[in-house]
């Protein structure tokens, strides 16, 4: 049987594309245009936790000042429409594996068991065919096993988000650094521990090519305080103070990179896991206003992301992008930037984006999937479809999305839906079992509970 996958075309329509030319064309696609070694850049993928784009200065941040980051920006090239899922489990997932959540089964934040190394393959395995060194640093929460199974040859690796300080002399706080669990000081800050963890591979492994996986601890909760938060600071402040400490935190990363003379050598992409929390969100607003949707929600805010690339010398600098992106497109982007081939036997989900970067037109996305515990939506420049059947005019996107009537006499909308409709069939979303299950055991104890 030919099962069939639609991608986008430029003109609008949908054209049909068969999957095993699309495994084929993937695990060629690399190999027929292999960079020589000395272009092969290092690649640090920075990926914030809660971090939405009314937490970036040039994204149009009211409360927050990120001057390392503009300067990314700045330096680099700014994506406008980039699409994390809306939970970190699941982004995670598919920005490490190019695939979307319902052929992964990691679908929500409680099915992590349903990735495993005999059925997924990471970016680092692949890379790693290509002579890259891997080193994982940072949160690895809601995947199974640990980072050296899929692939990583070095990793820092704690558990639980938020609580970066020593907790008290009979509650100890730990992380694992290359397989071996050390206390966490009640004076040590485990961003820094991170930071100087992550440097100390570059250091070591400056002759290249590496790839490092920066997953930051900013900004999720519990919010607490930074080494540079001043006694007594509101919660507010104490947001301000994480945000703040994120961005210099990257900054102390570049500078490292340009000490040890490597910017010219490394693509640096600094993007967030979902949007912003519910901590987070009550005071952020973009230009004035306020992002349609939060963390865990299906609207705009749940998965529109800050996307930012700087590679000295080759992204543009100052350019701001308005291609669709999704965290699908991370792992064959990089794979072609490395020279790595996919292979051909893994359906990828994501379309490099490396000509972009390199200041080329590309072959940009018609439409971006997100996909969370059974629900899902495809999204073009215009419209968005959910899998429940509502279509919404993104006209005001991200602070509206407007209901489009099913009756809608127009041509257009008509035209979206059957175009968003297809991809939708085309992606099918999995059903939320994590959630399915912790409803039945709150019903099977309540039964419980009311038996004699």
């Amino acid at each position: 049987m030919d099962r069939r996958r639609f991608l986008g075309t430029a003109g609008g329509a949908v054209a049909a594309v068969s999957l095993p030319f699309w495994r084929a064309f993937a695990g060629q696609a690399a190999a027929s245009q292999a960079p020589a070694a000395s272009e092969r850049p290092n690649v640090i993928f920075i990926l914030t936790d809660d971090v939405g784009l009314s937490e970036i200065g040039c994204y149009g941040a009211d409360a927050y000042k990120t001057p390392h980051i503009d300067a990314l920006a700045r330096g680099g090239t700014r994506f406008e429409y980039a699409y994390a899922m809306p939970l970190c489990g699941p982004s995670r997932a598919c920005a490490l594996t190019g695939r979307y959540p319902f052929r992964t089964g990691l679908i929500d934040n409680q099915s992590h068991q349903a990735i495993q190394p005999d059925r997924e393959t990471m970016i680092p395995t692949v890379l790693k065919q290509a002579g890259y060194a891997s080193v994982h640093v940072g949160k690895w929460g809601q995947m199974s096993l640990g980072p050296a199974e899929w692939g990583f040859e070095e990793h820092l690796v704690w558990s639980g988000s938020g609580r970066y300080w020593g907790q008290t002399q009979t509650r100890r706080s730990f992380y694992t650094q290359n397989g071996k669990r050390k206390p966490l000081s009640l004076t040590q800050y485990l961003p820094d521990i991170m930071h100087d963890f992550l440097v100390d591979f570059i250091r070591r492994r400056q002759q290249g090519p590496f790839f490092a996986y920066y997953c930051m601890s900013h900004v999720h909760a519990p919010i607490l305080r930074t080494p540079d938060s001043k006694p007594g600071a509101t919660p507010d402040q104490l947001y301000a103070d994480n945000v703040a400490y994120m961005d210099k935190l990257v900054g102390r990363l570049v500078e490292e990179l340009d000490r040890l003379k490597l910017r010219e050598k490394t693509l640096i992409v600094f993007t967030g896991d979902n949007g912003t929390a519910r901590f987070g969100q009550g005071r952020s607003t973009l230009n004035g206003r306020r992002i349609h949707g939060q963390k865990g929600s299906m609207l705009e805010g749940g998965s529109r992301v800050p996307l930012i690339a700087s590679w000295t010398g080759t992204t543009p600098a100052g350019l701001v992008n308005h291609d669709l992106t999704d965290f699908s497109d991370f792992f064959p982007t990089f794979a072609e930037l490395a020279g790595a081939a996919i292979p051909k036997t893994l359906t990828i989900d994501g379309r490099s984006f490396a000509p972009q970067l390199k200041g080329r037109k590309g072959s940009p996305r018609e439409w971006v999937y997100v996909e969370l515990g059974g629900r899902s939506y495809a999204r073009d420049a215009h419209y968005k479809l959910t899998n429940t059947g509502e279509l919404f005019d993104l006209k005001d996107a991200p602070f509206d999305e407007i209901a489009v009537p099913s009756t809608s006499g127009s041509r257009e909308a008509r035209e979206a839906r059957a175009r968003l409709q297809q991809v939708l069939d085309a992606h099918p979303a999995a059903p939320g079992k994590g959630k399915a299950q912790k409803k039945a055991a709150k019903r099977k104890k309540k039964k419980a509970a009311l038996e004699p």
